[in-house]
């Protein structure tokens, strides 16, 4: 009984032990969303992938362009079947319906193909930014003490009583100037 009772004693103090461990540890939250936002490199990342999308919207646009010249002509070259000519158009027909699906086909393959550039031209602007954000996170994290920071942009933390919000510091650390248009992080609601 009574080494039952001093494991009991020794569970309970480094019960209490950990909690007080626990207590002393700093808290913070921030918004990535602003910081990265903020970055320079964000404005030259967005102009690109806008150039890049005109640039493919405007080939796709052809493709239509062309793909609704050579309906129209099909459409037309159709009034003009009769009796006796229908042999030779409803070959020129034929031809017209398949060279229609060709095209719808290449404009299909062009989205696709546009829609992949797109996708792995964003990957290949924004990662290096989130990667330069987050060294910045940590950097900042660390010379603060701070054991854990929170991240209001992913809207995974429903609740926080306190903590420093360190956006300003991260993007002090980045070198972006604070303006008087940065938005506080969303309070969340408290349970």
């Amino acid at each position: 009984m009574r080494k039952l009772m001093n494991a009991f004693f020794v569970a309970g103090a480094l019960l209490f032990t950990a909690n007080i461990a626990n207590a002393q540890q700093k808290l913070a939250h921030l918004n990535s969303a602003v910081i990265i936002d903020a970055m320079p490199e964000v404005k030259k990342a967005k102009e690109t992938l806008e150039a890049l999308n005109k640039t493919k919207t405007a080939d796709i646009e052809k493709m239509i362009n062309e793909y609704q010249g050579l309906y129209k002509q099909a459409q037309d070259k159709e009034k003009t079947l009769s009796e006796a000519n229908k042999e030779v158009v409803g070959k020129e027909l034929q031809t017209m319906g398949a060279n229609l699906q060709d095209l719808e086909k290449r404009i299909t393959d062009a989205r696709t193909k546009a829609q992949q550039e797109m996708e792995t031209k964003n990957a290949e602007l924004f990662n290096p930014i989130q990667v330069k954000a987050d060294a910045a996170i940590k950097a900042v994290s660390k010379e603060r003490g701070y054991a854990y920071v929170f991240d209001t942009a992913n809207q995974a933390l429903v609740y926080w009583d306190g903590g420093e919000d360190i956006t300003n510091l991260v993007k002090t650390k980045l070198g972006i100037p604070l303006t008087a248009t940065t938005t506080p992080a969303p309070a969340a609601p408290k349970k």
